[in-house]
């Protein structure tokens, strides 16, 4: 089962909102819930609010309305841009710049992940499962490698200074 909440017109740019989202993509929802309320990103404070709307139509999605925190992560979670609005700002020799104030829609997606119940096996499904489970290793011979040869010596040579008075 799973529920989404989306956030549309955020007035932060999109860029800096998937620095956040990028965060929290596939984690548990409490551990996403820490990490946005502690972060310094501006940006985390919307991320938290967009993750626990999710969280609540996710429970309110449920017929029980019980659903386990623990077992509830996020799917799914992306950025896309919204509009963007256009101001000019005045600029020296008579010029204007274009200003464009960007903004984005945040959308989580949280599911309730479903924990597989083991079934027992018989006695002998066992054994062969652990004896194929444990990791084969093959030994390798070792090959000797070639000593390195010393290094040559540098040859030195003297260079005579030429008389300048003999000529």
């Amino acid at each position: 089962m799973e529920a989404r909440a989306i956030n549309r017109y955020v007035g932060t740019s999109p860029r800096k909102m998937r620095l956040v989202i990028d965060l929290i993509r596939g984690m548990d929802a409490e551990r996403a819930l820490t990490i946005l309320h502690f972060s310094p990103k501006h940006a985390g404070r919307t991320a938290e609010q967009v993750l626990r709307s999710a969280i609540s139509n996710l429970q309110n999605k449920d017929d029980s309305g019980r659903i386990d925190p623990s077992s509830v992560y996020v799917k799914e979670a992306f950025v896309n841009g919204g509009p963007m609005v256009k101001r000019i700002s005045p600029a020296p020799m008579g010029r204007a710049y274009r200003i464009r104030k960007r903004s984005n829609h945040i959308t989580i997606v949280v599911a309730h992940r479903e924990i597989p119940v083991a079934k027992p096996q018989s006695q002998p499904q066992q054994k062969a499962s652990a004896v194929s489970s444990e990791p084969r290793v093959e030994k390798t011979k070792k090959v000797a490698k070639a000593p390195k040869a010393a290094p040559k010596a540098k040859k030195t040579t003297t260079r005579k200074k030429k008389d300048s008075s003999s000529s």
